[in-house]
């Protein structure tokens, strides 16, 4: 990838669109099962813009990333590297994991916290072709009866659900549009 290709598809007003970006993601994992729309990325393929604008807005040179292999390019590489400068690790050192669900499994493979600090997980990006609400039932913090979102192994988030405090937590992303499914979050089949 060239320089200047890597050096396109940022925010063009940094501070208002990574407010903009995180106020999205800060909605989606207050109210899970919810789907918002984000603007403001032009990420290179295979990131969709969702996944860019959370790349944009909570990524720093101190935010350890994991590309999974599905996302793990020169052309990712090279634009999160430029926009953000964080530094690319294994899944086990990861504070943010990047790519399809497929390609992020094992789950066991990234950090759930520990007891004392349960904060030090990984949050995945996973890229899905659709975000819908409809699916796997949702129940907990920030939801007031049930909600209902289309996750892509509903047994395996309700395990790592079952970790709560320990865990890790998710970014839902197809498109422009983002969801989140925090650990808290109790799953059920609908």
């Amino acid at each position: 990838m060239s320089t200047i290709a890597a050096m396109k598809g940022g925010f063009d007003d940094p501070a208002v669109d990574a407010a903009h970006g995180f106020r999205a993601l800060l909605n989606a994992m207050a109210m899970p099962g919810t789907i918002h729309d984000v603007t403001g990325a032009v990420p290179v393929a295979p990131l969709s813009v969702a996944a860019g604008v959370a790349i944009l807005t909570l990524c720093d040179p101190e935010t350890p990333v994991y590309l999974a292999p599905s996302h793990d390019t020169d052309a990712v590489r090279d634009w999160i590297t430029f926009h953000t400068g964080a530094p690319f690790v294994g899944p086990s050192h990861a504070a943010f994991a990047i790519g399809t669900w497929e390609a992020l499994m094992p789950l066991d493979q990234f950090p759930i916290g520990t007891p004392e600090y349960p904060d030090r997980s990984t949050t995945l990006i996973v890229e899905m072709d659709a975000l819908a609400q409809t699916g796997a039932t949702l129940r907990g913090p920030g939801i007031r009866d049930s909600a209902q979102m289309n996750l892509p192994d509903v047994g395996a988030m309700a395990d790592n659900a079952a970790l709560f405090p320990l865990g890790v937590d998710f970014i839902l992303t197809a498109g422009a549009q983002v969801a989140a499914l925090p650990r808290s979050t109790k799953i059920g089949e609908r």
